[in-house]
């Protein structure tokens, strides 16, 4: 029998946590925490303005005590670590260990330009531990030319350190952006190069065994035939499982596309119509794909049921407080997850019987706003808990071998690039 599509130890861990919540009568809770331990990053993507929206605290950090104490105070058994870029976050080792004694489940939210760099880390660590067994794994390393003989000298000759490394745990996933195949993703991310590296990651972690999920935003000019020979290659890589959304027009991304590119949004990003329009077969990818979630987000990405937005389920905490209302919006930045709860208006936000309450909320269809609706039970309906347990608990979706045929670099390694971000021989060496 396969392997269910998320692991059993995982789904007890949050089926348990929300029990207990709803069994107190506890209305409001996180499900999992959006942690931006800073907002620096090494890439400027196009639709996404984090980086522009906190442009004046690009220096700042959060500490790591600050880090843990976030997920002890709202108590969320998952954490996205994300940013800006976390790998960048000069303590993100012992973060992951921190939140990993917690016992949460944690998500690296990458752009995969530094993954390898820390699975080096990893090796040189373990090399001293135990030499045969990673002396080994250096070696199926260097036949897929995924380090090179310079690096496994470096990692054999390393001297013992009291540093934590991130090692491979069935509690951690690294979560790697990829929007497309080469030309489209490095198109997206305005820097060429930057697929290839995110796949010999990739490969790297799964020969290592560790857990990798992708997150993937759709946009207008996305062709959703390109995303499925994507996944298919990514099953076939081996990738346990993916999160998808739609990209939504929120104001900071909008105003630095404007302003840096030069570009208009409306030509960017998504509507509610083009959404559904976009996803109209995601119950079907869903078979086929390890998706992480609900079907019931599915359906809305598709237009087929309606859901309300609980945002206060996906809460965000960075270096200037708790992010509210959102994680697209912010009104404000609250002291405590408490009083983001007790404080914000939620009932003002959202789009309801389609109407938005807000007209920022108008073409939101977002995961961190709506997919905790489908995992909580709000807006209920006959037959939704059935759906999802028989969708998590079901088996893993099989390995595509149609993945094997897929031709994803298309870009500047087949002589396709489009010389997009910086010139080519200025991009992060791996």
């Amino acid at each position: 029998m396969r392997h269910m599509r998320f692991p059993l130890a995982l789904t007890a861990r949050i089926a348990g946590y929300i029990i207990g919540k709803k069994a107190r009568g506890i209305k409001k809770f996180a499900t999992v925490l959006q942690l931006e331990p800073l907002h620096t990053c090494n890439l400027t993507c196009t639709g996404c303005g984090r980086i522009r929206e906190y442009s004046t605290s690009l220096k700042d950090v959060m500490s790591l005590d600050d880090c843990l104490g976030a997920a002890e105070e709202c108590q969320a058994p998952m954490i996205s670590i994300c940013g800006g870029e976390p790998l960048i976050y000069p303590q993100i080792e012992s973060l992951v260990g921190g939140l990993l004694a917690q016992r949460r489940i944690v998500y690296i939210c990458t752009n995969g330009m530094f993954m390898r760099k820390k699975m080096r880390d990893y090796l040189a660590s373990e090399f001293l531990r135990d030499p045969s067994k990673t002396s080994r794994e250096l070696e199926i390393l260097l036949s897929e030319e995924l380090i090179t003989a310079t690096q496994a000298a470096e990692i054999r000759l390393a001297k013992p350190s009291s540093g934590h490394v991130i090692a491979p745990s069935r509690w951690m996933y690294w979560n790697v952006h990829l929007d497309g195949l080469e030309r489209t993703h490095d198109l997206i991310v305005e820097r060429e190069g930057v697929f290839q590296e995110c796949i010999a990651a990739i490969r790297m972690a799964k020969a290592l065994g560790y857990q990798v999920a992708t997150n993937t935003t759709v946009y207008k000019e996305t062709e959703m035939a390109e995303l499925e020979q994507m996944f298919d290659y990514l099953s076939w890589l081996g990738v346990d499982g993916h999160t998808i959304s739609p990209g939504y027009d929120y104001d900071a991304a909008k105003k630095d596309m404007m302003k840096r590119l030069n570009l208009q949004p409306e030509n960017f990003f998504l509507t509610r119509e083009m959404t559904k329009k976009k996803f109209k077969n995601i119950r079907a990818w869903g078979e086929r794909y390890t998706f992480f979630g609900t079907p019931l987000y599915l359906d809305f990405l598709a237009g087929n049921r309606d859901l309300t937005c609980s945002a206060w389920a996906i809460p965000t905490r960075n270096v200037k407080g708790w992010k509210g209302p959102c994680y697209l919006m912010t009104e404000t930045h609250h002291s405590s997850y408490s009083d983001l709860l007790e404080d914000t208006p939620w009932e003002n936000y959202g789009v309801v019987n389609g109407i938005a309450r807000d007209p920022r909320c108008e073409n939101c269809m977002v995961h961190c706003g709506y997919e905790p609706t489908g995992a909580l039970g709000i807006d209920a309906q006959p037959g939704d808990t059935w759906a999802n347990v028989r969708f998590n608990f079901a088996a893993k979706p099989a390995r595509r071998l149609e993945g094997a045929d897929v031709q994803p670099f298309n870009g500047v390694t087949s002589g396709c690039g489009h010389k997009t971000g910086r010139p080519q021989e200025e991009s992060v060496a791996s």
